[in-house]
């Protein structure tokens, strides 16, 4: 790792460069902390791809760093600059779409190759220390934290499921785990990250008068459109007659996926600049991504092993 910094070199003068007002830093976690310290000195904006940091101390300094040379900072989660997430806090928001919410649950997932687990730096520890739940968990725990309104969990109790095998000279990184997290107002969370299960990205959210559905919270299907269910079932007994009826509501918002100007992808880079060129720094930014990484380090630190 000592030869690490030299191979990034030529970012220097990228630094040094005056047409330069902001960078985006997508380097592996266990470098990134450099480049962003580096990137503040030179009064360049930061977009910081995620999981932000190797621990909670880092990302404050990181942080710390934008601040004190009056520079954006924020994190690369794209979905919360869909349009579709207004919508859904539209829903959340109205008394009678979900109600008070009481669980909150998602996955996301992907099956990796043999060559992921060999070449990717996602199974490699020295450069992604978190494994699955800091590519893959960040975006659950962001989820939670949104829809409660970055209130804090209370607890959280995890568990490793599994492990790779360690690469030479690298430690095993986790690649399939859960946590469940709990809120005040008896609210619960939970989420299932994994390099090892078949593709999902799916995420309930239930209250006291129905759930929310979304099947690809993370990354749209392909499309033209960006789309959540509220659900909603009533159960009716008239003597030995049982009946369930459904109520479900499609939201759609028009927004297209994967790199069209309307895509959450866009969105993110078009606010980011827009917030840039504002002389403006937004505080809420770093906040959630210091409370997204904050809850995605106890969870790794109390997880349990199988």
């Amino acid at each position: 790792m000592d030869s690490e910094p030299q191979a990034f070199g030529g970012y220097e003068e990228l630094l040094a460069s005056s047409k330069i007002d902001a960078v985006y830093i997508p380097l592996p976690t266990a470098v990134r902390k450099e480049w962003v310290l580096r990137a503040a000195a030179a009064g360049k904006h930061v977009l910081s791809e995620k999981p932000c940091a190797v621990s909670v101390a880092d990302l404050r300094e990181m942080i710390d760093a934008c601040r004190k040379h009056r520079v954006q900072f924020m994190d690369g989660v794209m979905f919360t600059h869909s349009l579709r997430l207004s919508r859904l806090r539209e829903a959340l928001d109205d008394g009678q779409s979900v109600g008070a919410i009481k669980r909150i649950t998602s996955a996301f997932s992907y099956r990796a190759t043999p060559e992921f687990f060999s070449t990717n730096i996602r199974a490699d520890s020295r450069l992604e220390p978190h494994g699955c739940v800091g590519d893959l968990g960040w975006y659950c725990i962001r989820l939670a934290l949104w829809a409660m309104d970055w209130e804090m969990p209370m607890g959280i109790r995890a568990r490793v499921l599994s492990e790779s095998d360690a690469r030479s000279g690298s430690d095993p990184v986790i690649t399939e785990f859960s946590s469940e997290l709990v809120f005040p107002r008896g609210v619960s969370a939970s989420f299932y990250c994994s390099f090892v299960s078949e593709n999902q990205q799916w995420a309930n959210i239930t209250g006291t008068r129905g759930y929310i559905q979304m099947d690809d919270f993370v990354l749209p299907i392909v499309g033209n459109q960006a789309a959540f269910q509220v659900h909603k079932y009533e159960f009716n007994v008239k003597g030995c007659d049982f009946r369930m009826e459904s109520n479900v509501q499609r939201i759609t918002v028009p927004e297209h996926s994967h790199g069209h100007p309307t895509a959450q992808e866009t969105n993110l880079f078009r606010n980011f600049a827009e917030q840039v060129l504002s002389w403006k720094l937004n505080e809420q930014w770093p906040e959630e991504a210091l409370k997204t990484q904050t809850v995605m380090c106890e969870c790794i630190k109390g997880a349990e092993r199988r």
